[in-house]
């Protein structure tokens, strides 16, 4: 029998993949998945769905984090909010289909205060 391991949720064709960008951020979505697990599952789900649309806990930060470079581009840098009360945040740029994690944040981060 094979070691069991647990089966990833695949995407649709027109659905977004859910990259790391760091190791800072694999570390925050572990924390948040054992503190916030059912609104980071729905984050999940928005992400790899409409990541580049603006609501009130889905929108590009301004100013000095607007950008971020990576591999020679720069890219847009987004903010999702898995919850509307919660401090947590989500830091991610869109490349092509793919979601880069960049910060994932247990606490609303100083640089935006």
């Amino acid at each position: 029998m094979a070691k069991e391991s647990k089966v990833e949720r695949p995407t649709k064709k027109n659905e977004y993949e859910i990259r790391f960008a760091s190791v800072q951020a694999t570390k925050g979505w572990t924390d948040l998945a054992a503190t916030i697990r059912n609104p980071l599952a729905d984050a999940w789900d928005f992400l790899t769905r409409t990541p580049e649309l603006e609501t009130p806990t889905n929108y590009r930060l301004r100013g000095e984090l607007e950008l971020v470079t990576r591999n020679g581009a720069t890219h847009d840098r987004w903010q999702h909010k898995p919850t509307l009360k919660g401090g947590a945040r989500l830091w991610f740029y869109v490349e092509g289909q793919v979601i880069y994690l960049e910060q994932v944040h247990t606490s609303h981060p100083n640089e935006t205060k």
